[in-house]
């Protein structure tokens, strides 16, 4: 079985979503581009929408969300009940992120580190397992409010 990324940011992210996109498919990997297909101003909810439905609904396995801050992306994200978007910029925090915390969708910001190291970012998120054990309890209860 293949692993499914949904990927979509906003103009500031375009560059990184197309470098980042061919990363994972030379890996195998099979993505779906949610935009936005040019660097041309557009909002980023209509696209950190798509990409964290397709992630909810089990249609792809994680999500990739970048713009410029990485913020925008990652709140709109996290208004979705079952996605846990992480705002990373260290392979370190991405790694963390799926270890403790069982992300499912990886904010990048693309104005604040370079393309290697998002491309980090992306391998440990993709290949690190969540530990579960004392962090399972955790993790339950950050969608009960």
């Amino acid at each position: 079985m293949s692993l499914k990324i949904a990927i979509g940011g906003d103009h500031a992210g375009f560059q990184y979503k197309k470098e980042i996109t061919e990363f994972l498919k030379s890996k195998g990997v099979e993505v779906k581009d949610f935009g936005p297909f040019s660097d041309s101003s557009v909002d980023y909810p209509d696209f950190a929408h798509p990409v964290a439905s397709a992630v909810e609904s089990k249609e792809s396995d994680f999500g990739i969300l970048i713009c410029g801050s990485g913020n925008g992306v990652n709140m709109t994200a996290n208004k979705h009940k079952d996605i846990r978007a992480a705002l990373c910029w260290t392979p370190e925090l991405a790694s963390l992120a799926r270890q403790h915390n069982n992300a499912n969708v990886l904010s990048l910001p693309a104005r604040f580190i370079d393309l290697a190291t998002a491309k980090a970012c992306v391998e440990n998120f993709i290949t690190v397992p969540f530990e579960g054990g004392r962090h399972a309890n955790r993790v339950e209860k950050i969608g009960h409010c």
